[in-house]
């Protein structure tokens, strides 16, 4: 089959996204929690697991696709209407998020102000604006400006009621600062006196979507694509993730804290496989297999909120087994899985890909309707 025809778009960039689309909800929906391979996990606390990947990939994404969409835009000597429209867009995004943490009881009083999509929609009006309004050397002291803060901040700032800086799991400054601008009503539950999206480590977030208008601009320097810039792609990928090793040793590496050398060591990587994937489709025309994540990348924002309300749904308890009431995910989990896959964690494995498996069918639909949803 051809692949989807997507005018001027960079196709490479629309496969990344859906890749890491299509792996986010795989970890988001095992068949058991309980019962998940250790690739599919994030890491407790410092490290990086390939799940610890998928989210600053897709703010890289968020940077790469900022600068094909506003390039011929930044010349405009009236900026005012893109602004109105970055805004637009980027409050949406987080609106999506707000009702994500609401669905589907609307508990104000304990609703989770950070998320996801509250970050994306932060890193992309600030990214967006940065782009439109300064140039690419000073996109460049911005992030470094970020990177190196962020450490001074988390490693020499005092803790108020800690002392001296840490940084541990309930003590450090992103935790404390979470705790007292959004107190624990509103973070994360499973968390509760800290929040992985949190306000402070939303600063080093907004350094990734940078590094991936960085990128973003050397692809955009041919009109064509070229070996000679994937080569390009590859050098900077390298050397950013070498950096970020270098700096786990000071600060470790840590999705949670989003630390300088999470920022480094991640988009490094985002920037190597996407430069393979850049060389794969848009140099050497490579289209085998391409339509399955490419309907997924077309589509992200669709498949991620639509995924996350199903899910929800499916979790509410309302069927009855073996006297226990459960939802309708935890139903069909033991009732079409558990019984024909001995192992637990490939029954799991098994419930995961079904998830993504259906939502490929809904978007292919989609695709050849060419129902494209865009925010």
């Amino acid at each position: 089959m051809d692949a989807i025809k997507t005018s001027n778009r960079l196709l490479s960039l629309d496969v990344f996204r859906g890749i890491t689309v299509a792996a986010m909800i795989l970890v988001n929906n095992p068949g058991n929690w309980s019962s998940i391979y250790w690739p599919l996990k994030h890491s407790d606390w410092n490290g990086c697991t390939p799940t610890d990947l998928i989210f600053p990939f897709f703010l890289f994404i968020v940077g790469v696709a900022i600068v094909c969409a506003l390039k011929n835009l930044k010349q405009n000597i009236e900026h005012k209407p893109i602004i109105f429209k970055i805004l637009k867009r980027g409050f949406t995004i987080i609106g999506l998020g707000l009702f994500l943490n609401l669905f589907p009881y609307f508990d104000f009083a304990h609703m989770r102000i950070p998320g996801v999509l509250q970050r994306i929609g932060v890193v992309y009006i600030v990214c967006a604006i940065l782009f439109l309004k300064t140039t690419r050397h000073t996109q460049y002291f911005i992030f470094w400006f970020l990177i190196v803060g962020y450490y001074l901040l988390m490693n020499y700032v005092p803790i108020p009621e800690f002392g001296s800086p840490n940084l541990d799991m309930e003590t450090n400054l992103a935790a404390w600062v979470d705790r007292l601008i959004l107190t624990q009503n509103h973070t994360w539950k499973q968390t509760v006196t800290w929040d992985p999206e949190g306000i402070l480590s939303t600063i080093p977030a907004i350094a990734s979507g940078i590094f991936g208008m960085i990128v973003g601009c050397i692809v955009n320097t041919n009109e064509k694509p070229s070996i000679e810039i994937s080569l390009r792609l590859i050098y900077h990928g390298i050397i950013a993730i070498i950096i970020g090793i270098c700096f786990d040793f000071f600060f470790p590496l840590n999705k949670s804290l989003w630390t300088s050398s999470f920022v480094l060591f991640t988009s490094g990587l985002a920037t190597v496989y996407f430069s393979i994937i850049y060389w794969l489709i848009d140099v050497k025309n490579y289209k085998i297999g391409v339509n399955f994540f490419l309907v997924f990348g077309l589509n992200a924002i669709t498949v991620f909120f639509g995924s996350a309300v199903i899910a929800k749904l499916l979790n509410i308890p309302c069927l009855v087994k073996n006297t226990e009431t459960i939802g309708a995910k935890q139903w069909l989990y033991q009732t079409f899985f558990v019984p024909y896959i001995s192992n637990p964690y490939m029954a799991s494995l098994a419930g995961a890909l079904t998830f993504v498996v259906i939502w490929y069918a809904i978007l292919w639909l989609m695709s050849k309707k060419n129902i494209f949803i865009k925010i």
